[in-house]
């Protein structure tokens, strides 16, 4: 789940929350709308601190350093 699923999440328990004025027989739509925001925060958390893309800095000039490629050739001997 990316950051629009989970801002989705949020917004549709927001709504049921505290827009909606509807009661069903057995279920409790404030109480679905808030698990829907926490879980919609917990993805939104998680998203962010483990799932983020690690980024290169860039060099005081503004360049990308070059990525450097490592060759292992096990059948030579030295």
């Amino acid at each position: 789940m990316g950051i629009g699923g989970c801002i989705i999440l949020i917004a549709v328990g927001a709504i049921l929350t505290f827009a909606t004025d509807w009661h069903m027989k057995g279920v409790n739509l404030d109480l679905v709308g808030l698990i829907m925001m926490g879980v919609g925060a917990i993805g939104l958390a998680a998203y962010v601190s483990i799932f983020k893309r690690r980024r290169v800095p860039p060099t005081p000039d503004g360049d990308v350093p070059p990525v450097v490629e490592e060759r292992y050739y096990p059948d030579q001997r030295y």
